[in-house]
């Protein structure tokens, strides 16, 4: 038993000391991997497995949503890819469709690995994001 907590509290630990930024990637890693997990609930005509993990996907696009610094102007672009991420994972979710589950992944992939490359750029120059 000792093995499952001290996992809970590394990952606690881990989440607690995170920057912004790093919390940010979970995130995006979050979406990714129920997406996955609804995907595979898809494909194994699995209807509450596909719902659980997109209502959990769908509650992490929101989060990004919500907490967007619109102070910035490529705050806008990120609205519209949530917004869009959002709508393409109900559609997923209504249909059960692994094909649009795909798409989202590919697309928060994308958002993650720039991020990612934004976080490294940063980390060259010294500043934070």
């Amino acid at each position: 038993m000792a093995l499952p907590n001290a996992y809970q509290q590394y990952k606690n630990s881990r989440v607690l000391t995170a920057s912004p930024a790093e919390l940010t990637l979970m995130l995006y890693d979050g979406a990714i991997k129920f997406c996955n997990i609804a995907k595979d609930g898809c494909d194994e005509k699995d209807v509450q497995k596909a719902h659980y993990n997109i209502t959990r996907a769908e509650k992490i696009i929101d989060h990004l949503r919500i907490t967007l610094d619109t102070r910035y102007p490529v705050s806008q672009d990120f609205e519209r890819i949530y917004t869009y991420l959002s709508r393409r994972l109900t559609e997923a979710n209504l249909a059960k469709d692994a094909e649009i589950l795909e798409e989202v992944i590919t697309h928060l992939r994308s958002v993650r690995d720039t991020w990612k490359e934004v976080m490294r750029l940063n980390a060259q120059k010294g500043s934070a994001i």
